[in-house]
């Protein structure tokens, strides 16, 4: 599996891939002027479901911004649940 970061402008798109396919796919934006990169939303395919894979999205934009020094806030509520119960990402995760 690979990822791929498509970053335009102030936003972008991370896929996850297969050696066939995409999986799924996070997409982002990003407030540079407030070091801050918001999740929009996390997809994985559904005959990919039930995997963790969706996990592995959200710690691949984690990375991303611990990379560019932005706090994270995830306004998808499936990456704000992952994110909740991870405990070492407390110092970048954004409430509100």
């Amino acid at each position: 599996m690979t990822f791929t970061n498509n970053k335009s402008g102030n936003g972008g798109v991370i896929t996850l891939n297969n050696e066939l396919s995409e999986v799924g796919r996070l997409t982002y934006t990003i407030f540079p002027e407030d070091k801050k990169l918001i999740i929009s939303f996390v997809l994985v395919h559904s005959e990919f479901e039930g995997r963790g894979l969706g996990k592995f999205l959200v710690e691949e934009a984690i990375k991303f911004a611990r990379e560019n020094n932005w706090n994270i806030y995830p306004h998808c509520s499936y990456a704000r649940a992952v994110m909740k119960r991870m405990s070492d990402v407390q110092d970048i995760l954004l409430e509100r």
